[in-house]
């Protein structure tokens, strides 16, 4: 069986945007709505990310970092050397900001699943998958 490679209207069919928020932790025992990221990518059946249609549509792969009442962060949804997937943002524009999503290449983008992400400081936090809806 031959697989055809994949298009960029297939590819576009499968973007989704994913909403994520803060989980429990000692800082927010009841999590926080107030730091989440919601980003773009795109999402087989299963809820992984499909990183052959992210090669077809990776401009429109965008994240937004909410974090308090800190200005709001816009990058992109990338995909390093090694298979990692991480938040880069373009105001940075440096690879070592990069927030890199721990095991995103085998988690589940689905409501009520957990995720982590090390952020900028350091530090690898947990997440609440809110919702995930088709963008288009």
């Amino acid at each position: 069986m031959t697989t055809q490679p994949m298009t960029k209207a297939n590819a576009e069919k499968l973007l989704r945007h994913v909403h994520l928020e803060l989980a429990r932790d000692h800082d927010h025992p009841s999590g926080s709505n107030r730091h989440r990221y919601e980003f773009i990518a795109p999402l087989d059946a299963d809820g992984h990310i499909v990183a052959e249609a992210w090669r077809q549509t990776r401009e429109r792969c965008r994240v937004k970092r909410v974090w308090g009442d800190d200005p709001a962060e816009v990058g992109h949804l990338v995909h390093k050397p090694g298979g990692a997937w991480a938040f880069h943002y373009d105001i940075h524009g440096d690879a070592s900001q990069d927030e890199t999503g721990y095991r995103f290449n085998a988690h589940t983008f689905a409501p009520g699943e957990y995720v982590s992400i090390k952020e900028q400081d350091g530090v690898l936090r947990t997440f609440l998958v809110k919702a995930v809806i088709d963008l288009d």
